[in-house]
């Protein structure tokens, strides 16, 4: 009997560490599937606001919890342009957390879709190092919308972040201010299979891409290989 449970036990051990890099494995893949559709969309994000982006964060099918108290969190993927000024190609993706108060997100009882640009290094760099909340540590706005738009208007050129929605095959630009961004280095431990900082991820390149990365960089590589915002 004290075998049988030792070996539950064992199998149990070893077993959960594969549960939770798989579940991460599939949160990446997710943020690539997103990130194609919504940059084959017609009415997605204008190109020349992509372009001027440092980093991109995807966080798939995020769900509103708590009805009638509000509050919402979600999980996904922060990818920067290498390179201390981003000027580098995309990177190996650090795993990031939403979370936010009803005001900022009208989710329903829908699975949401958000993309997020960071347009400044120093929102880049800041979320990477800790929890930032928008509108009051970095400058956030809802993001234009349409291939043709322009990157050159007061909203868009004052904004730190600009973030999107996409919801019931809905995209439209959508303000989270009030939310917060944090890295989610748990998450990260479970990708890579060990202790590294989103920091270290980003800048210093203390990982190998992952191959559940490989669809969303090569998307984000095709569609805005030059950072033109500096």
């Amino acid at each position: 009997m004290k075998r049988t449970l030792f070996g539950f036990s064992l199998a149990l051990t070893l077993a959960l560490p594969l549960f939770a890099q798989d579940k991460e494995t599939e949160r990446v893949e997710n943020a690539g599937k997103v990130m194609e559709e919504i940059l084959k969309a017609p009415d997605g994000i204008p190109q020349s606001v992509l372009d001027k982006a440092d980093c991109v964060v995807i966080l798939p099918s995020v769900l509103k919890f708590a009805i009638g108290i509000g509050g919402s969190y979600g999980r996904g993927v922060m990818t920067c342009r290498g390179g201390a000024k981003f000027h580098g190609p995309w990177g190996a993706p650090s795993m990031i957390a939403l979370e936010g108060g009803s005001a900022g997100l009208q989710l329903g009882g829908n699975a949401t879709d958000f993309i997020l640009l960071l347009m400044s290094p120093r929102s880049a760099e800041n979320i990477l190092k800790s929890k930032v909340k928008l509108g009051a540590d970095a400058s956030a706005a809802a993001g234009p919308v349409g291939r043709a738009a322009s990157a050159e208007t007061d909203v868009t050129l004052r904004a730190e972040i600009l973030s999107y929605s996409r919801s019931r095959g809905l995209f439209a630009g959508v303000s989270l201010e009030g939310s917060t961004l944090r890295p989610d280095n748990g998450a990260n431990k479970n990708l890579y299979g060990k202790e590294v900082s989103a920091s270290d991820i980003v800048f210093k390149k203390a990982v190998p891409v992952p191959a559940s990365a490989k669809q969303l960089l090569a998307t984000l590589q095709k569609a805005s290989p030059v950072n033109k915002g500096k």
